[in-house]
C-alpha cells in the first residue's frame, strides 16, 4: 500500500515543530481547525481537511502567521464566516488573508506545487478579487526582499531539501503563473 501523497509533508512539519512548537499536523476528515493541547491532547494541533496537501499547507501558513498568544486559541481566535459572505464580509475575508495566503503560495513554491488563490465564498459566486491577488503577490515580493520569518523560513528551506526544488526566487512569482505549474 503507498504513502498518502501528505504522508512526507506530515513527517516533515512534525519533526520540524513538534519538539520546538509542541505542534502536529494531522490529517482530517471534515473541515480544517487548529486546537491547542489540552487535558487529552499532550500537542497542539493543526488538522487540515480530507487529506487535502493544498488544505495542509493553508493551515500551516495560518498557523505560521499566529503569535504565542493566539497559537492558545482554537483556530486562533480568527474571525471567519464560512460559505455566504457578503461582499463587505469578503473584503474583510480578503484583507486578513493576504499574510497568510502569501505564506501559503510560498510554501507551494518550496514544495514544488500549485498555488490557487482562495476566496472560499462559493455560493456567492465570488472568486478571489484581483485587487486580492495583486495584494497577496505584493506581499510575497515583500517577504523575499525582506526575509522570512524564522518558521516560514525552516519549513521553505526543508521543503525544497526535501523536493529538490530551487531557491525562491521573485521571478518565480507572478499572477500568470500562481494557478499554474510552479515556475
Amino acid at each position: 500500500m503507498s504513502m498518502p501523497d501528505y504522508q512526507p509533508l506530515i513527517d516533515l512539519f512534525n519533526r520540524l515543530f513538534l519538539p520546538t512548537y509542541n505542534t502536529v499536523l494531522v490529517a482530517g476528515d471534515d473541515e480544517p481547525i487548529y486546537l491547542p493541547a489540552d487535558a487529552e491532547h499532550a500537542h497542539h494541533r493543526i488538522i487540515f481537511a480530507h487529506g487535502f496537501y493544498a488544505s495542509a499547507l493553508h493551515e500551516i501558513a495560518h498557523w505560521c502567521v499566529a503569535g504565542p498568544e493566539r497559537r492558545l486559541r482554537e483556530d486562533f481566535g480568527y474571525w471567519y464566516k464560512p460559505d455566504g459572505r457578503t461582499a463587505e464580509e469578503q473584503a474583510e475575508f480578503e484583507r486578513v488573508e493576504v499574510k497568510p495566503q502569501a505564506y501559503e503560495w510560498i510554501l507551494n513554491q518550496a514544495a514544488g506545487r500549485r498555488f490557487h488563490f482562495s476566496a472560499d465564498n462559493l455560493s456567492a459566486g465570488l472568486g478571489a478579487s484581483d485587487a486580492f491577488k495583486q495584494n497577496v503577490l505584493q506581499r510575497v515580493r515583500q517577504l523575499l526582499a525582506d526575509g522570512l520569518p524564522p518558521r516560514v523560513q525552516m519549513l521553505v528551506e526543508a521543503l525544497q531539501q526535501q523536493y529538490g526544488t530551487p531557491a525562491l526566487h521573485p521571478d518565480q512569482f507572478s499572477l500568470n503563473t500562481s494557478e499554474a505549474a510552479c515556475a
